[in-house]
C-alpha cells in the first residue's frame, strides 16, 4: 500500500494526459489551488455520481479559485466517452500505469462489498497555490463528497 499523503507534504508533481490527449502537469498549475481527485473507473455509477456532482459544482469551485483535475486507471478511448457523455467541464487524467495514483496513496488495499481488494482508493487532495497538501481525504464516498469537501473548504 502506498504511504498517504498528510497537509504539509510537497504535493508530488506529475504530467499525465487527459480524455484529448493533451498534458496536463501540476506545475503548471502553481499560483492556482488544485482539487485533484481519483476515482476507481470512468462510466460506473458511483464514478459517474462523484464526476457529475464536481460538474455542477465547477462554477462555486472555479469562483473559489479551484482547478479540478480527475484521475484513473482508465485508457483515453474511455475517458473520452466518459467525459463526453456527462458533459463534463474538468479534465480527466489517465494514470495506467499507477505512478501517480502511488504517488499520492490512492492506490492500495480496500474493503469492496466486505472483501479486500486491492484498486483504487476514492481520494482527494487539495493542493494550495505553493503546492503543498493543503487537504488529504481517503475513503471518500461519492455521493455527498462535493458539498462535504466545499463545507471543509469553508465555501458552503
Amino acid at each position: 500500500m502506498s504511504d498517504r499523503l498528510a497537509a504539509g507534504d510537497t504535493a508530488p508533481d506529475f504530467t499525465l494526459p487527459d480524455q484529448d490527449g493533451t498534458e496536463h502537469s501540476l506545475a503548471d498549475l502553481r499560483g492556482r489551488k488544485v482539487i485533484v481527485y481519483f476515482y476507481p473507473a470512468a462510466s460506473t455509477p458511483g464514478c459517474t455520481t462523484e464526476a457529475c456532482d464536481f460538474r455542477d459544482n465547477m462554477s462555486s469551485l472555479q469562483a473559489a479559485g479551484y482547478e479540478v483535475l480527475g484521475v484513473s486507471k482508465d485508457e483515453l478511448p474511455a475517458l473520452q466517452r466518459f467525459h463526453h457523455e456527462q458533459a463534463l467541464s474538468f479534465p480527466l487524467l489517465s494514470d495506467p500505469d499507477l505512478a501517480v495514483h502511488r504517488a499520492y496513496g490512492a492506490w492500495g488495499e480496500k474493503n469492496n462489498y466486505g472483501k479486500i481488494v486491492t484498486g483504487t482508493i476514492r481520494s482527494t487532495i487539495v493542493v494550495d497555490e505553493d503546492g503543498s497538501v493543503q487537504l488529504p481525504l481517503y475513503n471518500v464516498k461519492a455521493t455527498g463528497h462535493v458539498a462535504s469537501l466545499r463545507k471543509k473548504l469553508g465555501l458552503l
